[in-house]
């Protein structure tokens, strides 16, 4: 049976009539979408392969919603956030991921063996190191579920402060306990002989060059060492109040080579760790954050003490800085020219006491403007009229000539 198409054709004499034509040649017989059937056909087992990875990243992305949905229920009975998705959500989909590529790739035909091979190998590469990513990722989801306990914020916060800077140090040495173990583990996955020769040959050569490590890291090693005596000794904390050659800041951040130290006037001070071993420096919350601050005056002799007293007491009374423990005025050093006085104010911090001290040096100065002007420091000069000069010989015991 031979098919004819139909095709319209323009003619002058009857341009609406439709005619037969020739009949279709040779390789035209094909249906439309015949073409993606003997794609199909010819290449059916890539096709295979490619809806098994599909369905391996589908059925992955399923599991990974469901399980996460669930934790995402359980998370909201507990108090706040702490940091799930942020911290397994993509390593965990990773290591899905990677498991169902591996369960489907003995499954696709038609792969040499050589391929198929060296798939496992990279798919088995990439589990380890999703492994390790997620065991990362579980440590510092561990880290935030446990300072959650501990608030930096409230005014006694010395407990809080040790805790954090404990856990920021044992914090990086499981994280690099876990590097260590996830590139042992993916060598260990990597079945070749001349890898494991070349391994031989580093650490039979690890001697020597262990010597010029050493030689090479002496400042590194000293403050990884510095670095596990300050988390055990805690000579500083987190947030901790500190003066380091005459700057004065809080304690930052704490890393496993250098400190981190926030300035007033927001620089940053990097200091090595075994700086805090080695140079002595001030740390005003070492024990706890209630400081005693002072304020000098210097005033005339002829200032009255208890009004100035009763004045100090006042101001620091109506002020939210001061926490109701100390507040004295005395009389600490006397001059030919003045009179030392030192106000002595406590506050809960070492922020509100440099405030408060500020204040009450204000307030004072104020107080002795508008009462005692004259109680202002002044130089006093004496003048004398000279003598005569009889007089002056009579003091000497002389004669005039």
């Amino acid at each position: 049976m031979r098919l004819y198409r139909r095709s319209q054709t323009k003619s002058l004499a009857a341009p609406h009539k439709i005619r037969l034509l020739h009949p279709i040649e040779k390789g035209e017989g094909r249906l439309r979408g015949g073409f993606l059937v003997h794609f199909a056909v010819a290449h059916g087992d890539l096709l295979i392969g490619i809806l098994l990875v599909l369905a391996a990243a589908v059925a992955a992305l399923g599991i990974h919603f469901l399980l996460f949905r669930f934790l995402r229920g359980r998370q909201h009975t507990t108090r706040g956030r702490c940091g799930l998705r942020k911290y397994l959500a993509t390593p965990s989909f990773a290591i899905l991921l990677a498991i169902g590529l591996r369960i489907v790739l003995p499954f696709m035909a038609r792969i040499p063996e050589e391929a198929l091979d060296w798939l496992e190998q990279v798919t088995e590469c990439l589990l380890v190191l999703f492994a390790g990513w997620l065991a990362i990722g579980g440590i510092q989801l561990f880290q935030s579920l446990f300072l959650s306990r501990f608030d930096t914020t409230v005014a006694d916060n010395l407990r809080a402060r040790s805790v954090h800077t404990q856990m920021q140090f044992f914090r990086r040495v499981l994280i690099g306990v876990v590097l260590l173990l996830d590139a042992g583990a993916l060598l260990w996955t990597l079945h070749d002989e001349r890898l494991w020769k070349l391994g031989t040959g580093l650490l039979a050569s690890a001697g020597l060059a262990s010597l010029v490590l050493a030689a090479a890291a002496k400042s590194t090693a000293a403050n990884l060492i510095a670095g596990m005596q300050i988390a055990l000794s805690e000579p500083i904390r987190i947030d901790d109040v500190v003066v380091i050659q005459g700057e004065w800041g809080r304690i930052e951040e704490i890393t496993s080579t250098y400190v981190i130290v926030k300035i007033w006037d927001e620089r940053r001070l990097v200091v090595p760790l075994s700086y805090f071993i080695e140079q002595p420096f001030e740390n005003w919350t070492r024990r706890r954050s209630d400081l005693l601050g002072t304020a000098f005056l210097y005033v005339d002799y002829s200032v009255p003490i208890e009004p100035l007293r009763a004045a100090l007491e006042r101001i620091v009374s109506a002020s939210p800085l001061w926490d109701g423990r100390v507040c004295g005025l005395q009389v600490t050093n006397l001059t030919d020219r003045c009179v030392e006085l030192r106000c002595l104010v406590s506050a809960k911090g070492s922020s509100q006491c440099f405030d408060l001290r500020c204040l009450v040096r204000e307030k004072m100065i104020a107080f002795l403007q508008s009462n005692y002007p004259s109680a202002l420091p002044a130089v006093r000069l004496s003048m004398q009229p000279a003598a005569e000069p009889s007089e002056a010989a009579a003091a000497t015991g002389r004669r005039e000539p």
